[in-house]
């Protein structure tokens, strides 16, 4: 595809299969150490991130922040991505059970969307919404295979979708100006294109956090902090209850929907009571900021 368009490029992958953030801290940390790196791009395993929060706090959270830090250390002028993956066709089946908002496809993608923004905006870093775009075709075009058998990974086409969302998301470049169609026929691989330039070229900056905070930025981020604030009921079908201790000294509060839009801004209260009978269905980040710390916390809505 980039060779079709007139671009030379490198590339090395560091890609075992499974592999965690955790894991790439050190077995892709010699491919980090080469330096001089124009992009590098973060993808977690593919379920991890849409684990419930304490996990992910624990599991994922900390080492993509880690894997960013080496990343500048030893690339300063790098841009990193976020490869933001996509729910499984029928949702998790092994880990429904324990977690259901994995038991549908609509809640892991959610979940992963969620997870892979907040990762991107903390870190500073973009994000290749390729499971967005995976969305939006599901939406309009159910009968295109995205999956193979394993209702997992890509099929041919679901490939070159994420190509099409990565093409747009390295170059900036409208991807209805790709020329290179692999094996499709015309229609299916013009409905990738176009899926691209609706989901990320006509939105560039929705998906690039680089230029909001300064990389030296001293605000700290913490999830799940049980102290910080509560909320309750948690799912939340009319009335949410949040109680922030600190509120006295002063600062901020926001709710964003699973797609980052702010749905709700005020100044912290010790105690506030939301009435959210009229907000959609869905995963909410609450996230409160006093002084130089941020806090975050997850709840979901279930009329």
């Amino acid at each position: 595809m980039y060779a079709a368009s007139g671009d030379a490029f490198e590339y090395e992958m560091s890609a075992p299969g499974g592999c965690t953030f955790q894991q790439h801290c050190t077995v892709s940390l010699p491919y980090i150490q080469q330096g001089d790196w124009d992009y590098v791009v973060l993808q977690e395993q593919s379920q991890l991130p849409s684990f419930p929060e304490a996990q992910f706090m624990q599991e994922s959270y900390p080492y993509a922040a880690e894997l960013c830090s080496l990343i500048r250390q030893y690339n300063p002028h790098a841009h990193i991505l976020f490869y933001m993956t996509w729910g499984r066709k029928n949702g998790d089946t092994q880990n429904c059970p324990y977690f259901p908002p994995l038991c549908t496809y609509e809640g892991m993608d959610s979940l992963l969307y969620a997870r892979y923004m907040l990762m991107s905006d903390d870190n500073h870093t973009c994000v290749s919404p390729v499971g967005a775009v995976w969305h939006s075709i599901r939406d309009q075009y159910p009968e295109l295979e995205l999956y193979q058998s394993d209702e997992s990974h890509p099929s041919y086409f679901g490939s070159y979708v994420a190509a099409c969302a990565f093409h747009t998301s390295l170059t900036g470049r409208n991807p209805l100006d790709i020329s290179w169609n692999g094996t499709l026929d015309v229609s299916q691989a013009t409905i990738a294109k176009e899926a691209a330039k609706m989901t990320v070229y006509d939105s560039l900056s929705k998906w690039c956090f680089e230029a909001d905070t300064p990389q030296n930025d001293s605000t700290e981020v913490v999830l799940n902090d049980p102290d910080a604030f509560s909320l309750y009921p948690n799912p939340v079908s009319t009335t949410l209850h949040v109680h922030i201790p600190d509120a006295s000294d002063g600062g901020s509060m926001m709710i964003l929907g699973d797609n980052g839009t702010p749905y709700y801004q005020a100044s912290v209260a010790t105690d506030q009571t939301l009435d959210l009978s009229r907000w959609p269905n869905g995963y909410y980040l609450l996230q409160v900021h006093i002084g130089l710390r941020r806090y975050v916390k997850s709840f979901v809505i279930s009329h």
